[in-house]
């Protein structure tokens, strides 16, 4: 009786391994865009950002229950700091700064739009 092969080894040419796994790579890339989200409140930010185009940041603390100050700023620093997020002066006395999605951050909204509804149709507990 012959021995059935249950699987091939596909031979990647190194080029093609590069594409995905290099400094370049695919992997590279989705991982720093992973970083620029991470955090316990960025992802709320965004959304809550998306959801009415500009805020301000007593605003996002009444709609973000239990962030801090320190936090909120913290994490809108970081996300102007990677391109997602705009603060807006708008130079009155008191001051008065708003908050707004970039285009990069709208860009970034529809991917997570996407991972939202993979995440409704996908089953939480897949047939095994």
């Amino acid at each position: 009786m012959g021995e059935s092969i249950t699987h091939f080894e596909v031979p990647v040419e190194q080029e093609q391994r590069t594409a995905c796994l290099g400094p370049d790579g695919s992997v590279a890339h989705v991982t720093r865009v992973l970083g620029m989200i991470s955090g316990r409140w960025k992802l709320p930010i965004l959304f809550r950002l998306f959801a009415e185009p500009a805020m301000r940041t007593s605003r996002l603390l009444r709609d973000i229950p239990d962030i801090s100050q320190k936090v909120l700023t913290q994490h809108l620093r970081e996300l102007e700091r990677d391109g997602l997020v705009a603060r807006y002066d708008l130079g009155r006395q008191p001051p008065h700064v708003e908050y707004r999605l970039t285009k990069a951050g709208s860009r970034l909204m529809l991917v997570l739009l996407s991972l939202r509804e993979f995440s409704r149709s996908h089953p939480v507990d897949p047939p095994a």
